[in-house]
């Protein structure tokens, strides 16, 4: 996996000829480009249960679980791209982090919709385009007009997609795959277990089962 540096706002990358820096248009993605740069933003929860807010003080920590669905799509972006992280339950969104970026990527579930709101109306007063997956879009994405770029159900199949459609200036705004993309026989049999998890967030995994 290709790390996540933590950079600062200071410009970075390689300053050569196809670098994206050099070029007065910062949204444009090239071919071979360096000095691409992504921010991968984590919406913030409210402070209910989903949030432990509280609880967390008694053990000196800030979060639950580290944003993993993001840190899955960093590993999946060109490696000459540079990321970072802004995970904003354990720290703040600043525009400097807004402005060194290129792209903001967002992955959310429905109880971040607020969060994702403001970050949003940030991202649109600079300039900056987005490209937004997760639970909370691919099941309302037809709230999130404003969102550049989709990427809906499975990102091992759609951001790819996309992707390959930005280096050659065709980006679509929604990409989707197939739901139930997993065989009959890889589905647990059911009384079998003493507890049966459903799992929403991957939408195709257990759609049979939800039913």
């Amino acid at each position: 996996m290709n790390p996540v540096r933590n950079t600062s706002g200071e410009n970075g990358g390689t300053m050569g000829k196809n670098s994206i820096i050099n070029n007065p248009d910062r949204n444009k993605f090239l071919n071979g480009a360096t000095g691409v740069k992504i921010l991968l933003v984590y919406p913030k929860f409210p402070e209910t249960f989903w949030s432990f807010k509280h609880a967390l003080k008694f053990i000196s920590k800030k979060a639950v679980n580290p944003p993993l669905g993001l840190l899955t799509v960093a590993s999946m972006l060109p490696k000459e791209w540079e990321k970072k992280l802004v995970d904003m339950n354990v720290t703040s969104l600043k525009d400097k982090d807004l402005k060194w970026a290129n792209f903001v990527f967002i992955s959310a579930m429905a109880i971040q919709k607020e969060s994702v709101k403001e970050i949003i109306i940030r991202c649109k007063k600079m300039g900056i385009k987005i490209v937004a997956g997760g639970s909370l879009f691919t099941s309302n994405h037809n709230e999130f007009k404003e969102i550049d770029h989709l990427v809906l159900n499975e990102a091992e199949i759609t951001l790819p997609l996309l992707l390959e459609d930005l280096k050659n200036g065709c980006a679509k705004h929604i990409y989707t795959s197939p739901m139930g993309r997993y065989k009959e026989d890889t589905y647990p049999k059911l009384g079998t277990y003493q507890y049966e998890k459903i799992c929403f967030d991957e939408h195709s995994v257990f759609e049979r089962l939800s039913l």
